[in-house]
């Protein structure tokens, strides 16, 4: 292996970019098997989700490209773990690892095989098409960031589930979304929650991302077809990544030629 060329550390350094259940989970493993872990998360929110663990060290606060190659400059290796939908990112942590000379890993989330009588969109512009000519309510769960497209389709239609996070309430302003349609709530939800909410405000279309089964969206789907709701996906970019057990292994076999 190359990793045992002289110069490596005996200690693996290890920058994680995360956010994601994933990435949380790789990062406490990784913590446990001797790496010294640096978490980087986006938001104070990231922080306290990610929580606390021994041989790990958690900065938050948004990077740009240039803020990150001195994070990662003498570490061992960096494991881009953020969420699917989230590209730019990901192509900054790319160059920004290339800049650094760090070895770089992108952690995938795998796609769902998402189920027939789903409408599917390429983006939020193209799912607010499909929704254009529609009529009745519509839940948006695809995050504060996404909402703003969606006003055009009028503020007594939209509902939105959104993060308890100011950010959050000053895109839904933005969006035109009113108080009384915002749901501030920090999940995971279940299917029977799910089904309360398109009940409670009668609910005809929901609208998510394929955020795969740690994202929740297999409770969604069980929740609209139990009420009847169409469910309109935004599918996920298309991008080159390995398996979390993929990333692991690497990782046990970076270690282990580092001893």
């Amino acid at each position: 292996m190359a990793h045992h060329a002289a110069g490596v550390p005996q200690t693996m350094n290890v920058v994680v970019f995360s956010g994601t259940t994933e990435g949380r989970a790789l990062s406490y493993t990784l913590a446990e098997l001797g790496a010294q872990v640096t978490v980087c998360v986006a938001t104070e929110y990231g922080k306290i989700d990610q929580g606390f663990c021994p041989g790990i060290q958690v900065k938050s606060g948004r990077l740009e490209q240039a803020d990150m190659i001195p994070v990662l400059q003498d570490k061992t290796l960096c494991i881009d773990a953020t969420h699917p939908y989230a590209t730019q990112v990901t192509q900054n942590i790319r160059e920004a690892a290339a800049q650094a000379g760090v070895v770089y890993k992108r952690l995938l989330r795998p796609a769902s095989q998402l189920p027939q009588g789903c409408l599917v969109a390429a983006n939020a512009q193209e799912a607010v098409q499909v929704l254009q000519s529609t009529e009745g309510n519509i839940l948006l769960t695809t995050g504060a960031k996404e909402l703003l497209p969606f006003a055009s389709l009028g503020k007594e239609r939209l509902y939105a589930r959104v993060l308890p996070l100011e950010s959050s309430l000053h895109a839904c302003a933005q969006a035109g979304i009113q108080p009384a349609h915002i749901i501030a709530m920090q999940g995971p939800f279940g299917a029977e929650l799910n089904k309360a909410l398109l009940h409670q405000y009668s609910i005809r279309y929901l609208v998510t991302k394929d955020g795969g089964s740690p994202g929740g969206f297999w409770e969604k789907w069980e929740a609209s077809q139990a009420c009847d709701v169409q469910m309109v996906v935004i599918r996920r970019p298309e991008e080159d990544g390995e398996s979390y057990q993929d990333v692991l292994d690497f990782c046990k076999e970076w270690m282990a030629g580092c001893r």
